[in-house]
């Protein structure tokens, strides 16, 4: 696992086939960090739970590229 320290408004990048993808950090309150995510279309972006939720269902709700149950930011 690689750990990177960020501090608000900084970005990650990930570069793959498909594009890029930027993380930003958007805000730190207390414990919480809030993060915003700027990816291809045809990249699915999910929370953790809900994707093992999705996967133990075998379906999604959501067409490629759409979020589930969840706003991407543009």
């Amino acid at each position: 696992m690689l750990v990177l320290g960020r501090k608000k408004n900084e970005q990650i990048v990930i570069s793959s086939p498909s594009g890029e993808i930027r993380i930003t950090l958007v805000a730190i309150r207390g414990d919480k960090v809030r993060l915003g995510f700027d990816a291809p279309k045809e990249v699915l972006i999910d929370r953790h739970e809900l994707h093992e939720r999705i996967q133990r269902e075998g379906r999604r709700s959501a067409g490629p590229g759409k979020p589930s149950g969840h706003s991407q930011p543009q």
